[in-house]
């Protein structure tokens, strides 16, 4: 596979795809665990961008329709051959979506169910604030993820981590701001979409989302803040839930 994606645990025999897009300023680790953790009719990718991890020196992408291309040059073939699912939390969120748009539009491709999680409103004060975070000084986004509980602590202790950190971040983030989010395209697709949120964050505008699609629709929330994916319980319902979604879904009936 190209480096763009990683897919650790390789199932040729598997049924569906799950293709997992992480949040801002992250790497693949914590998804790459999931493809060992689903049933074997699933199989698990991770979206790794330019500019982290093994292509760490690598320019990052300029903007969603640099990211959304190079993901499309590089998976178009498999999704054409067998259903996929995406699941996307917070910037992956939105990455994902942009993506289905694309195959939409382009190719007449659509996952199977679309997934996501801790995705704000496009129209909600929340987006607004996470789309400028780039003109934020460094020791407060520091002081918010610290808050957050996305990153170790003892990486938010290590200058040389938080600088590359906080320079992905803010570029990831730059990217939102070049795709029209505002924009949604009301009732566009008719696959199944699901939300999944934090309770300390119900105020979102997550609901948006669920306009997109003439497909089923649900919301959740699970307890936690913005991370609350991290905490194992919650872990274990999302792939649960998820699963169930996948293996439910009516394109092998």
């Amino acid at each position: 596979m190209d480096k763009l994606v990683f897919r650790p645990y390789k199932r040729p025999n598997a049924l569906y795809r799950l293709i997992c897009f992480p949040w801002a300023g992250s790497n693949c680790s914590f998804f790459a665990r999931w493809g060992e953790i689903f049933s074997s009719t699933i199989e698990v990718s991770v979206i790794r961008l330019p500019g982290r991890e093994c292509h760490a020196k690598e320019p990052f992408a300029k903007d969603m329709t640099e990211v959304i291309n190079k993901i499309t040059s590089v998976l178009l073939k498999e999704l054409q051959e067998k259903p996929f699912a995406f699941f996307g939390h917070s910037f992956g969120s939105y990455v994902s979506y942009a993506l289905a748009v694309h195959l939409k539009e382009e190719y007449g491709l659509e996952p199977v169910h679309l997934f996501l999680s801790g995705a704000y409103g496009p129209q909600s004060e929340y987006f607004s604030l996470l789309s400028k975070s780039h003109e934020i000084e460094d020791s407060r986004i520091l002081e918010y993820l610290d808050m957050l509980g996305g990153v170790p602590p003892e990486f938010l202790q290590n200058e040389q981590i938080t600088r590359h950190l906080i320079l992905t971040l803010k570029q990831d983030q730059k990217i939102l701001q070049t795709y029209p989010f505002h924009d949604i395209r009301r009732k566009y697709f008719t696959c199944d979409v699901t939300c999944f949120n934090a309770s300390d964050e119900t105020k979102q505008g997550s609901e948006a989302w669920l306009a997109v699609t003439s497909g089923d629709t649900a919301s959740y929330n699970l307890p936690g803040s913005h991370f609350y994916l991290l905490e194992p319980s919650n872990e274990t319902f999302l792939i649960e839930h998820i699963t169930k979604c996948i293996e439910n879904s009516d394109i092998l009936k």
